[in-house]
């Protein structure tokens, strides 16, 4: 049974994290610079088992498309040829990035800490892995 794992991906920096064996726990995982997510996961797949590999859609308050959407719509379909045996899936990731800086904020993180965008974006992939999993929570409590 393999992990999953999410990407906050942006034009500079990708935030990238990854639940426990029993997919219960989201964990932030790192940060890599985005021209170098295939080699990241190509390493990363020689050591881990993933199933499942989570990418944050942007979108804007009126359920638009954001600067942010087509580069994170390439990177989905690329995943899903390149890697054919795991299930690729998209999650709205509005406000995660506010959530992010709120949880490092209320996690009593220091205002210097909090300033720092590789941080902002690893928490934010947890956010958006987080959310994968509680909606995997909810569709079976149906």
């Amino acid at each position: 049974m393999g992990k999953i794992l999410a990407i906050d991906y942006g034009m500079k920096r990708t935030g990238i994290a990854i639940t426990d064996s029993s997919k219960i726990f989201a964990t932030g995982l790192t940060t890599v610079a985005s021209n170098e997510i295939y080699t990241f996961l190509t390493k990363l797949m020689e050591e881990e088992e993933l199933e499942t590999i989570v990418v944050g859609k942007p979108m804007n308050l009126q359920n638009l498309p954001t600067d942010a959407t087509k580069p994170s719509d390439t990177l989905a379909k690329k995943l899903a040829k390149l890697y054919p045996q795991l299930n690729i899936e998209r999650v709205d990731e509005r406000f995660t990035s506010k959530l992010a800086k709120k949880a490092m904020f209320e996690g009593g993180m220091k205002k210097k800490d909090r300033r720092d965008k590789k941080m902002v974006d690893k928490v934010s992939a947890t956010i958006i892995l987080q959310s994968y999993l509680d909606s995997l929570s909810y569709s079976y409590l149906k």
